[in-house]
C-alpha cells in the first residue's frame, strides 16, 4: 500500500447546534493506492455522550441520527458518495448522482474497514474506504453528528453554508485529496 498524501483538519460545531460535551473534532486524511484512509478523534466529557455500543462491523441505516462520523467524496462531475460510520461498527454507503438525487446503497464490498479506540476523553475512529480514485482529485466533505445523553444533537463538519446544517451541500465539500 503507498501512502499518497495526508492532511489534517479540524471540524467545525455548526453554530445552531450547542454541544457542551466535545471541546474538538479533528479529521485525519489519508489518500492511498486504494482508497481513503480516515482518522477522526473526538475529544471532550465521553461519558456525557451517546456512544452505540460495540458489534460486529454490519450495514445500517439511519446512523446519522446517532452519534455518527460522516464521509462524502466527490470526483469530477456532480455524483458523490457518502459514507456513515458509527463507533459501535455499523456502517452504511451510498451513492448519489447529484445533491441529494438518485440516492443507491453501494454494494458490501464497498463496506469500510473500522476501527474505534475509546480513552477517557478520547474516541477515535479509524476507517480506510476502497475507493477507485485513478489519478484525478477527489473533494472531501468530513462531518460527525454528537449525540449527549440528553439526546440533544450537534453536527460538525469541514465547513457548513449558510442555514440549517446540511452535509450534502456542495459548500461542504471544502477538502481536495
Amino acid at each position: 500500500m503507498r501512502r499518497l498524501a495526508t492532511q489534517s483538519v479540524p471540524l467545525v460545531r455548526h453554530p445552531y447546534t450547542p454541544c457542551e460535551a466535545v471541546s474538538r473534532i479533528d479529521a485525519e486524511v489519508l489518500r492511498i493506492d486504494e482508497g481513503i484512509e480516515l482518522v477522526y478523534r473526538v475529544e471532550g466529557d465521553l461519558a456525557t455522550l451517546r456512544v452505540p455500543a460495540p458489534q460486529e462491523p454490519a450495514r445500517a441505516s439511519g446512523l446519522w441520527h446517532h452519534t455518527c462520523l460522516e464521509a462524502f467524496v466527490a470526483g469530477p462531475g456532480a455524483s458523490y458518495r457518502e459514507f456513515n460510520l458509527a463507533p459501535s461498527g455499523a456502517w452504511a454507503a451510498y451513492a448519489f448522482s447529484a445533491y441529494r438525487k438518485g440516492m443507491t446503497p453501494l454494494a458490501d464490498d464497498a463496506a469500510p474497514q473500522l476501527g474505534v479506540e475509546r480513552r477517557e476523553r478520547e474516541l477515535e475512529l479509524r476507517a480506510t474506504l476502497s475507493l477507485d480514485l485513478g489519478g484525478s482529485s477527489a473533494r472531501l466533505a468530513l462531518a460527525a453528528v454528537i449525540e449527549e445523553s440528553s439526546g440533544r444533537l450537534s453536527y460538525w463538519a469541514i465547513a457548513h453554508p449558510p442555514g440549517k446544517p446540511d452535509f450534502h451541500h456542495p459548500l461542504g465539500f471544502a477538502l481536495e485529496i
